[in-house]
């Protein structure tokens, strides 16, 4: 599994990559990368966060197993259990990006690397047309 750096991920989207980020709703209502599609691994609840057991039918319903995509998530873990999975399921050129959106942290909740939001990458707050959760879910 190849992981990249933020950057490296722009520049993959500039190549025809798609990111998929599979941070809940929330998370990604609040800010994620300018383009980003959105499948959520874990759906936040009252009770903390729960596998969303739809994940790979949505996946599997709006990408092809041919499709360029690179994988994010706050940190760089959810995204790179999303993107193993993705592998085990036959899809064969995924990337999984470093740092996520806010930045990988230490044991002890230090920044170690600066995610997606802290490098002047472009972001947004509002989906692209057909590329929300609720969208996505609807086609699958």
């Amino acid at each position: 599994m190849e992981r990249i750096s933020p950057e490296q991920a722009l520049e993959k989207m500039n190549e025809g990559y798609l990111y998929l980020d599979v941070r809940s709703t929330q998370e990604f209502e609040a800010g994620h990368p300018q383009g980003a599609y959105n499948i959520p691994l874990l759906h936040m609840t009252p009770e903390g966060m729960q596998p969303n057991p739809d994940f790979m039918r949505v996946v599997e319903a709006n990408f092809p197993k041919e499709q360029k995509l690179v994988l994010g998530c706050k940190a760089g873990g959810r995204s790179l259990r999303a993107a193993q999975m993705l592998e085990a399921a036959g899809y064969r050129d995924i990337l999984d990006q470093r740092a996520g959106y806010i930045g990988a942290a230490d044991a002890s909740g230090q920044i170690v690397e600066q995610g997606w939001s802290k490098r002047n990458l472009p972001i947004a707050t509002q989906a692209e047309s057909g590329r929300s959760y609720g969208d996505l879910s609807q086609r699958a």
